[in-house]
């Protein structure tokens, strides 16, 4: 899946076929009628493929909605962990901190839905993916780096916590502006 984070094995040509199928139906489903209407069996039925099939690969929506994110991700860790500063390195810890807050800000603005959807079909769905260790281990390591006497694992904790999408989605849709949101991220760095 997401080739910095893991990798895994090699996939058959029939199952590479099918999880396109299915992902393609699902990306146009979610497009057409909202991140709502993500069912697997209206996804399978799309895709021309048996249920089963759908369910062997994507357990439950939250795999799908994850799965439907990979590419976006996989950018997102390419531009924090070899891109152009303040997000990529070259840039003080604190600058990379404060770009690295802000653009998970806008990529919550574009795909918040479908996050809250990857991160909530299971209670701990969030928390097990490759893709939060990595984000909680590169905010350690630049936290370290700027603040070497604090718990840096603590505050990574602290600093994701208000990125949850649903979070995000709560803030978002009660009038919040993402202005609002990247300002309260400042603060809690001041």
């Amino acid at each position: 899946m997401l080739p910095i984070a893991w990798s895994g094995p090699v996939e058959r040509a029939d199952a590479a076929r099918n999880r396109q199928k299915i992902l393609r139906a699902a990306a146009k489903l979610v497009a057409t009628r909202g991140v709502e209407s993500l069912a697997l069996d209206e996804v399978a039925a799309a895709a021309g493929v048996g249920v089963g099939t759908v369910y062997r690969r994507y357990p439950d929506r939250g795999a799908l909605a994850q799965a439907l994110l990979d590419e976006q991700e996989r950018e997102f860790q390419q531009a924090f962990i070899s891109g152009p500063p303040p997000l990529g390195p070259g840039a003080p810890a604190e600058e990379r901190i404060r770009a690295f807050l802000h653009a998970f800000v806008d990529r919550l603005e574009t795909q918040g839905k479908l996050l809250m959807v990857a991160e909530t079909e299971t209670p701990m769905a969030r928390f097990a993916t490759g893709a939060y260790r990595l984000h909680h281990s590169h905010l350690v390591g630049l936290i370290s780096e700027a603040e070497p006497e604090i718990d840096a694992h603590f505050r990574a904790d602290a600093l994701l916590a208000p990125l949850a999408a649903a979070q995000y989605v709560y803030q978002r849709e009660n009038g919040m502006s993402v202005e609002q949101i990247k300002a309260g991220f400042d603060q809690l760095l001041s």
